[in-house]
């Protein structure tokens, strides 16, 4: 198993995946994770749009961290695991940040019409500071 560099961990977690956020939980309970969208850009912050009424939102508040897990799903097997820091929340999330989070996933027409069918829906930015990287990488193994 090999690690990434740096500009490829980076590149990794700019390319479209579906990461699975980690926070904190309350009363007991393990680590809440979850899927979700993401938008990064190397060398930047992890923006992470959701809504404003979920549970994630109030434990997020609360712990001001978290870890986002991003993988390859097919061989070569790789990952990415950034533990980060909240650094800004935005409330409401800018409607051309929505936009542009929604268009990564689901191209133009299906991001902006994603975005215009949730309209009414509160939502909350979350800007990430990347602190810590775990990164694996199993294509030299193949």
């Amino acid at each position: 198993m090999g690690s990434f560099t740096e500009s490829e961990r980076q590149e990794f977690l700019e390319a479209k995946h579906v990461g699975v956020l980690s926070v904190a939980a309350d009363e007991g309970r393990p680590p809440a994770s979850v899927p979700i969208w993401y938008d990064y850009a190397p060398g930047g912050n992890i923006r992470i749009n959701t809504g404003a009424s979920s549970r994630k939102v109030k434990l997020i508040d609360r712990a001001g961290v978290v870890t986002l897990v991003v993988q390859r799903e097919d061989p070569p097997y790789q990952y990415v695991v950034v533990e980060g820091t909240v650094v800004e929340t935005t409330r409401p999330t800018p409607l051309a940040v929505r936009e542009e989070i929604a268009i990564r996933y689901l191209g133009e027409e299906g991001g902006r019409a994603f975005v215009s069918s949730i309209e009414n829906q509160e939502n909350v930015l979350f800007t990430v500071r990347p602190d810590r990287w775990i990164t694996a990488d199993f294509s030299g193994e193949l």
